[in-house]
């Protein structure tokens, strides 16, 4: 029986790196765990062996969160089966989802799972999300950089049962998902592929055309962090209804503070909203109080989600500067005392600390040592020589990046997660029953005789009762109500009500298991739909001949190879961008109209980007506000095999029955 789509549902989607995150993640109140399997996710370090997966699933299917399983990567023609039998196996293991880029996929051999649609699939329009939609994807995770009024229109153009999910957090990618190759035109490791280089976090020098220096080491295509946090309840008067946290290379305390800060928000928007559910079964406590300020971040952006700001690039640094927490003012040759800002503040060995040197570069230096030297005032001993410590001087403003007291709290066990039951114990011909009914309406009756003889304390019969009945701590239960039917005053040893309530709450568990059905599989509109382009140039990111085969199914006429098949060796585009290099250093033509003296006098001329031997074009598309940067394929990268060779048109009608089997 298929499970029914609910468009009411707010799902929580967090990250795992592997199967030990992912079970913290659902502790911590995720309703959904995306992971990558053995091969083929866009994050290559972060992958996990089967059995690892089925574990996972195991636990989370305990509380009706699914687990999605990331196979992202655009794939060549020989990994076409690999994937196939991987895919496969994830199914046999439980899991929910597929998350796909590779539109091949769609030609091969599956098994009735669920296909959501990559953040890699450069999800921007209304025509897109639709035809994703109709070709049978049934959750499409849209692009980061699109405002409120974007996504309004993608929900209205599509199906409600289709669930729109959107990044609520974590780190950004400068470029449109999926319309980044920097990295392969540079390296040959493909962002595509799971291997990023990450370019866009290195320093640039920006010059205009007449070679004059615009910004000068400046990290300009780098962003800071992505924090919905005060957007959640217009992206759901918007349409999203999955909030994803951004993290699969992250740690474990990482996933544990994100996911609980969002599910606290969630549920504040869910006892306002009565015509919204939770996505998944149960009720977490933390014992800490969420702060996504605790962990690695490049500050804060909410990026475009209410329109185009200056202020959402991390230009000084990519690294952490942490919180503030005080100034130097003194530095010895061994150590160096701070005043804090806060008289409660505690400095502990182990921490991190960090300051800006006078030319902007963040510094960082780990504790040793640190010692109380007064109200406020802390002499800390770092684990590096001072002599090394560039620009250190009294007045220089500290922040803290590493604090040891939080990261052990998140180190041990920090959440529970119960189910809601009520518990009825009565009365049988030989004996007495346990029935437990959860929340979501299973329910399981154990019986077992036993004689029936009266109390000698009645009084303390019924308390010990409840309190017996009620201990179900180590299972994933809480009881929210417990009903005696008895017509007397028992006695009941604790051994016997103990060994009932087991019963009960295995019965229970293998009645939820047995009701669990994952979502269904949609299925595509036939005849097929049609693409809302009929050329597709190397963005569409085409590398192999089922992913070509589909396009041409779909009324594709040109299908170009993807830049991985180097095909492209002149500059084009290696990065498509919402982000503005023009806009976040003032300089956009836009915001100098009306300027007195201004106006007219600043256009969007390209600029160029160096770093070292690097060098990268930025242009300027002001019609639609994009910026482009231009580059070309390294000579090293393009001596390298290409993948597959491509139709250069659509071919004729007997090679195109040939390609597709028809």
């Amino acid at each position: 029986m298929e499970r029914p789509v609910d468009p009411h549902q707010l799902e929580l989607l967090a990250p795992a790196r592997d199967a030990d995150i992912g079970i913290e993640a659902v502790n911590h109140g995720a309703d959904a765990v995306y992971i990558g399997g053995p091969a083929f996710g866009a994050r290559a370090a972060a992958c996990n062996d089967i059995a690892d997966i089925a574990r996972l699933v195991a636990h989370a299917h305990r509380f009706n969160a699914r687990v999605f399983a990331t196979l992202n990567t655009i794939l060549a023609d020989d990994e076409l089966e690999p994937a196939r039998r991987q895919i496969w196996q994830l199914y046999e293991a439980g899991v929910d989802a597929l998350i796909i880029q590779d539109m091949g996929l769609l030609q091969l051999d599956l098994p009735p799972i669920q296909l959501h649609a990559s953040t890699q699939c450069d999800i921007r329009t209304p025509e897109k999300a639709r035809f994703l939609q109709d070709v049978g994807l049934s959750q499409l995770v849209l692009a980061r950089e699109l405002d409120l009024r974007e996504i309004a229109a993608i929900r209205a153009a599509t199906d409600p049962a289709t669930t729109l999910e959107f990044f609520v957090h974590g780190a950004l990618c400068v470029a449109y998902s999926g319309q980044c190759y920097i990295s392969h035109a540079h390296t040959g490791r493909s962002a595509n592929r799971g291997d990023c280089s990450q370019a866009c976090r290195l320093p640039y020098q920006v010059t205009d055309m007449e070679g004059r220096i615009v910004a000068h080491d400046k990290h300009v295509l780098s962003m800071k962090d992505n924090n919905q946090s005060r957007n959640l309840e217009a992206l759901v008067d918007a349409g999203i209804r999955s909030f994803k946290i951004e993290g699969r290379y992250k740690d474990m305390g990482y996933v544990k503070n994100i996911t609980a800060h969002y599910r606290v928000l969630l549920d504040e928007i869910l006892e306002r909203r009565p015509e919204f559910a939770r996505a998944s079964s149960g009720r977490t406590s933390f014992s800490f109080t969420p702060d996504p300020n605790q962990n690695f971040n490049r500050e804060f952006t909410d990026y475009f989600v209410e329109g185009r700001k200056a202020d959402i690039g991390a230009f000084d640094t990519p690294k952490n500067p942490g919180l503030p927490i005080g100034h130097v003012v003194k530095v010895a040759d061994k150590w160096l005392e701070v005043r804090v800002d806060a008289a409660d503040l505690v400095l502990n060995n182990g921490d991190g600390l960090c300051y800006y040197t006078l030319q902007k570069e963040l510094a960082g230096l780990a504790i040793n040592r640190a010692e109380k030297a007064g109200e406020g005032l802390w002499r800390v001993f770092p684990k590096d020589p001072i002599a090394g410590f560039k620009d250190l001087r009294a007045g220089t403003p500290v922040n803290r990046n590493r604090d040891m007291n939080w990261t052990r709290l998140l180190a041990r066990p920090s959440s529970e997660r119960r189910i809601a039951v009520w518990l009825r114990f009565g009365e049988t011909a030989d004996g007495f029953a346990l029935t437990l009914t959860d929340e979501d309406g299973h329910t399981a009756t154990v019986s077992a005789p036993h004689a029936k003889e009266a109390a000698k304390d009645a009084a303390k019969s019924e308390p010990m009762l409840r309190e017996q009945l009620g201990k179900l701590g180590g299972t994933p239960f809480a009881a929210t109500g417990i009903a005696l039917e008895l017509s007397a005053s028992w006695f009941l040893p604790p051994s016997f009500l103990n060994a009932l309530r087991r019963d009960a709450v295995s019965a229970l568990e293998t009645a939820r298991a047995r009701a669990y059905e994952r979502p269904p599989r949609a299925r595509p509109i036939e005849p097929p739909v049609v693409y809302p382009e009929d050329t597709l140039s190397y963005l569409a990111n085409v590398a192999n001949s089922k992913a070509r085969d589909f396009y041409l199914r779909h009324g594709v006429r040109v299908v170009a190879a993807a830049y991985e098949g180097h095909a492209e060796t002149g500059e084009v585009s290696l990065m498509i961008t919402r982000h503005c290099v023009r806009y976040s250093l003032s300089l956009c033509p836009k915001q100098a109209k009306g300027v007195t003296g201004v106006q007219g006098t600043v256009r969007a001329a390209p600029l160029t980007l160096v770093n070292g031997s690097e060098k990268l074009t930025l242009r300027f598309d002001c019609k639609r506000c994009e910026m482009h940067v231009l580059g070309k394929l390294k000579p090293a990268v393009a001596r390298q095999t290409a993948p597959l060779t491509f139709y250069r048109s659509r071919p004729s009608a007997a090679g195109d029955n040939a390609a597709t089997g028809t």
